[in-house]
């Protein structure tokens, strides 16, 4: 007998599959102020998160809250034009929520952005900085509680959680785009609020390059559904700085928006090669 989960699921992806029947490869989740990239694709639909049963709803100010549905390089992708974060209220396992979905509409591979604050110093606003591991302790586990055995394993391996391969693709791709691709450690907060300085000393300490409020939770839930993935942080605010400036939402904003040219044109170069 399915779990009250697993209908969820079930209802969901027959709606969303009702409107658009074909079946995406790649799933995308942009992050804050990266939503405008999804014009630089073909769009064959799209659905707003409030029409799909069981589906959060985006309340951040940069997360439109749409499933899009796109074609580039000849394959079928999911795009999601924001995501769900624990600091608004929502349950680990309603934020990896559309994980899942996506994983039954027939995704294999999953593009993560973020807008990140710089904990390397070398970081500049602006960098790319490609994911290559991350820290989780400083949030929950999604997968705590009753394992689902027909979405996943109880115990996921996540000595890989960002698969080498598309690693070195994204490499090879920001070469040929003379980005300057950062690579580093992301490091998963809770939010709302923004890190204090001892924070961000000690996220360093522990080996964290980058910190953020999201995709460590999406990360965990996609590897425990066999999800090859790949993420990039934009950086967009310095966490290790001299000044006495302070950190806004809208400057985070402002920074992804004009990064986003750059994320989708890697994004594309690598789904060409997927």
């Amino acid at each position: 007998m399915a779990s009250a989960l697993m209908k969820q699921l079930i209802e969901s992806t027959e709606f969303i599959q009702s409107i658009y029947p074909h079946h995406p490869q790649i799933g995308i989740i942009l992050g804050s102020g990266l939503g405008d990239a999804a014009n630089e694709m073909m769009i064959e639909s799209e659905i707003a998160y409030s029409k799909i049963p069981h589906f959060p709803v985006s309340t951040v100010q940069g997360h439109s809250g749409k499933m899009i549905f796109c074609e580039s390089c000849g394959k079928k992708i999911v795009l999601m034009a924001g995501r769900f974060h624990f600091y608004e209220g929502y349950t680990p396992k309603q934020v990896t929520y559309p994980i899942r979905v996506m994983k039954m509409l027939g995704i294999h591979t999953l593009f993560i952005s973020n807008a990140a604050g710089g904990v390397n110093e070398h970081f500049k606003v602006g960098d790319l900085m490609i994911i290559k591991d991350h820290i989780a302790l400083f949030t929950i586990n999604p997968l705590i509680g009753k394992n689902e055995d027909g979405l996943g394993t109880r115990f996921p391996d996540m000595s890989e959680p960002y698969d080498k391969l598309l690693i070195e693709k994204a490499k090879i791709a920001g070469e040929k785009f003379g980005y300057g691709l950062k690579e580093g450690v992301y490091a998963g907060v809770t939010g709302p609020s923004f890190e204090t300085r001892a924070e961000y000393k000690l996220l360093k300490a522990v080996g964290g390059d980058a910190v953020g409020m999201s995709t460590v939770q999406e990360v965990i839930t996609a590897q425990h559904a066999g999800l090859k993935v790949f993420a990039v942080s934009v950086i967009t605010d310095l966490g290790i700085r001299e000044e006495d400036n302070t950190i806004t939402h809208e400057e985070v904003l402002m920074a992804g928006k004009e990064a986003g040219p750059k994320l989708i044109n890697l994004f594309k170069e690598m789904i060409a090669v997927v």
